[in-house]
């Protein structure tokens, strides 16, 4: 089995932490693999850094999202952002390196948690998506609305 940063995986999860607003994980300190060769069923997995270690080596909480090639590379794009949003939900609000289980009190499943975190992002597509009418010649919507009041003004 190989391993190799997944730079591309790192920034996907980063715009996901920001339109999720996951304020508890610091992407600085979730670093992203690729692995080739698995023989695991798992599209992608995520590796926590127990205290003890943490304490043994003088380092801060940590945690790894890996994604196994063979079964992750091949899916939508979509499901791969629900598979990273259901990685991301094993992450306490902590952020202590400790990993949260699927089923949590109350019910709490991180199934139904991941389709919802998927609506929240496909809402902030749209919503930036509906921003972008109000930029005009990559001018924010005041200055482009200023300088077309200013023009039809000197007529």
């Amino acid at each position: 089995m190989d391993w190799k940063k997944a730079s591309d995986i790192q920034k996907e999860i980063q715009s996901l932490i920001k339109k999720l607003e996951l304020v508890h994980i610091d992407a600085k300190k979730l670093i992203c693999f690729r692995s080739f060769g698995s023989k695991s069923r798992a599209r992608a997995r995520i590796w926590g850094f127990p205290r003890v270690w943490q304490k043994a080596l003088n380092l801060k909480p940590h945690y790894i999202i890996e994604v196994l090639s063979e079964k992750f590379d091949k899916l939508k794009e979509n499901e791969k952002r629900k598979i990273l949003i259901h990685e991301l939900l094993h992450i306490p609000k902590n952020f202590s390196g400790s990993l949260l289980p699927h089923r949590g009190r109350g019910g709490r499943t991180i199934g139904r948690e991941v389709e919802k975190m998927f609506k929240k992002f496909q809402n902030s597509k749209v919503k930036a998506q509906n921003l972008s009418i109000f930029h005009c010649h990559s001018k924010p919507w005041p200055a482009a609305m200023a300088g077309l009041i200013w023009n039809l003004w000197n007529l």
